[in-house]
């Protein structure tokens, strides 16, 4: 009997449920194999779901090194081309039919869109007598696993958190096994061309393939883990691992992250660092939870339903000049020309450009959602939307509405010396390290920079007032 692995967000074959199962059901016969995978192409529904050249090329990147890998194990990837995930469901029929497919195998994923894709593919193939086996995959612990008392889900980290690892020390979770051949090494297909639309990106942000993403995470717990807690607020500090990239698309699995981690703690260094970048792992299966059980977070909603009367200003210029970094505040001004001209920004710094753009500028956070993913190689919808609405006061475990970060402030403290904002923002350079993060005071700014476009005290009175009024 044939199986089919349906490849998505999971472009590994390592620590890969659907394809485990797949390959342990499927049996073997002489010189071939009974399993057989594929990955659609849906290009429209990438655009409408504002994703950006950097992620679609890192996908395509990623899908080829998958084929080959596949190929050296006899396992045929197809690629399969259709516009819309409406579209997918005939196309991926139309396969199943052609292979003699007759059970097919996938992760699933947690967008509203996906779900409502995935549960017409059931039905359809149930109509057809083709079995569909679902696995939960793409947290550490499975979404519905992580609930209080009262079986009710998070809407509090800390919480979900201390649930979340006396969870991961009460099942001590385990890799899926890679499978071994299943026939003789084959030709790989490939994905000849980058997707109409998605052709201009920066150039990679890391290396492709699987083994390229096991580097990084080695060498990154071995050289940096034990500092993580000291450096990753630091912009300017290669602080921070760079796995996202790989994590948002599946080359790594939240679990080979964890028990990397947890192996790499066990070999000494500080346990601070180490115990603190864990916690990103849980802050990550946070989300993908929300995401689960509360869909309308998927569906551009507040998680948070009153805060969807906020009336927020219209964008306007002040928009633009966020998105291009041109702010006047020089942080801020950095990090969107850092995330413009690589596809990535740093951690704190989404925050900082996030609270600027809600609450200083007062725009609506659903527009900075999606600039952000229009841009980001690692835009992942749970993250990317959990983080911006923890920014605007709107989400789960959101800041209260009276914290708002000072772009100026946070400067000082994490770029003292200027260093990233000098590499960003080169027109400030000459200025020394007290001027540099607010040119504006005292002196004369540097030509061709612009002065703040908004009062950063006046700004933040005002949004506390908004949300206040609100709150009454």
């Amino acid at each position: 009997m044939t199986q089919l692995v349906w490849f998505r967000n999971d472009l590994r074959i390592a620590d890969n449920p659907a394809l485990t199962a797949a390959c342990k059901d499927s049996g073997k016969t002489e010189g071939h194999s009974n399993v057989r995978a594929c990955f659609i192409l849906t290009p429209v529904q990438w655009q409408e779901h504002d994703w950006s050249p950097a992620r679609v090329q890192f996908v395509v990147a990623h899908a080829n090194a998958l084929a080959e890998e596949l190929a050296k194990l006899g396992i045929p990837l197809s690629f399969i081309y259709a516009e819309r995930f409406s579209d997918s469901i005939t196309a991926l029929e139309s396969h199943c039919c052609e292979h003699g497919v007759r059970q097919l195998h996938f992760n699933e994923e947690y967008g509203i869109n996906e779900r409502k894709r995935d549960k017409a593919v059931k039905q359809r193939f149930d109509e057809q007598g083709i079995a569909t086996c679902k696995y939960r995959d793409q947290t550490v612990a499975p979404v519905g696993e992580i609930l209080t008392g009262q079986g009710e889900p998070y809407s509090v980290f800390t919480p979900f958190s201390r649930r979340w690892r006396t969870w991961i020390d009460e099942t001590q979770p385990t890799l899926y096994p890679a499978p071994i051949a299943r026939g003789d090494a084959i030709q790989p297909e490939r994905i000849a061309s980058i997707p109409e639309g998605f052709e201009n990106a920066p150039p990679a942000l890391v290396g492709t393939g699987e083994d390229a993403a096991h580097s990084q995470l080695e060498s990154f717990l071995s050289e940096q883990g034990g500092a993580y807690k000291d450096q990753r607020d630091f912009p300017a500090l290669d602080g921070t691992s760079q796995l996202s990239p790989y994590l948002a698309n599946g080359v790594l699995s939240g679990r080979q992250c964890l028990i990397a981690a947890k192996q790499a703690q066990g070999m000494g260094g500080n346990q601070e660092g180490f115990l603190t970048w864990i916690n990103e792992i849980a802050w990550r299966d946070f989300y993908i939870h929300t995401l689960y059980h509360c869909p309308r977070v998927s569906m551009h909603r507040a998680f948070k339903p009153e805060t969807e009367a906020l009336e927020w200003n219209d964008p306007g210029e002040h928009f633009e000049a966020w998105k291009s970094g041109n702010t006047g505040i020089p942080l801020v001004d950095a990090a969107m020309r850092q995330l413009n001209q690589t596809g990535w920004m740093h951690n704190r710094l989404r925050m900082v450009t996030a609270m600027f753009l809600t609450k200083n500028l007062f725009i609506d956070w659903r527009l900075g959602e999606a600039y952000f993913m229009s841009k980001l190689v690692d835009g992942f919808l749970a993250s990317n939307n959990g983080g911006w609405q923890w920014s605007a006061s709107t989400g789960t475990d959101a800041a209260p509405y009276f914290r708002v970060f000072n772009p100026v402030t946070q400067s000082e403290r994490f770029d003292p010396k200027g260093e990233f904002i000098r590499e960003w923002v080169p027109e400030l350079a000459k200025l020394d390290n007290k001027r540099i993060h607010d040119p504006s005071k005292g002196g004369v700014i540097p030509g061709g920079y612009q002065r703040p476009i908004v009062d950063l005290k006046e700004s933040r009175k005002e949004a506390i007032a908004k949300f206040q009024a609100l709150k009454d």
